[in-house]
């Protein structure tokens, strides 16, 4: 019984550190950093938020594509020759949503790391 514990812990610690390693081929970027990307017109920056959220507040520039439309929205919408910069309010659903752009074959994904949280 104790052994079954162990392994209990072990997949459960398992699953949060692999929530925050970063996922090869996606490059994690500060709000500082994305400021010097923003006039780049060979980028693509998707805001992952509610149209709500979006609404309150966004940023020139960004097309916003919630989370749980982007499977869809992506392939139409998207090009897969761009690097896609992905922001979102807090870094974590950008961050869901690199990987699964990564998933889709876009090979070049930037993930902004705090979100709006950190936008000055």
């Amino acid at each position: 019984m104790e052994y079954l514990n162990y392994v209990i812990y072990a997949l459960i610690l398992f699953f949060i550190v692999k929530r925050f390693i970063p996922v090869k081929g996606i490059k994690n970027i500060s709000t500082t950093e994305l400021k010097t990307k923003l006039k780049d017109k060979n980028k693509q920056f998707v805001d992952v938020r509610t149209p709500a959220e979006f609404k309150g507040n966004n940023i020139r520039g960004f097309k916003n594509i919630p989370l749980h439309t982007l499977g869809e929205k992506a392939t139409n919408e998207l090009s897969t020759d761009k690097e896609v910069v992905v922001i979102c309010q807090s870094g974590m659903r950008s961050q869901k949503a690199s990987k699964n752009l990564k998933k889709l074959g876009f090979t070049n994904v930037t993930n902004v790391k705090g979100g709006m949280n950190a936008w000055r």
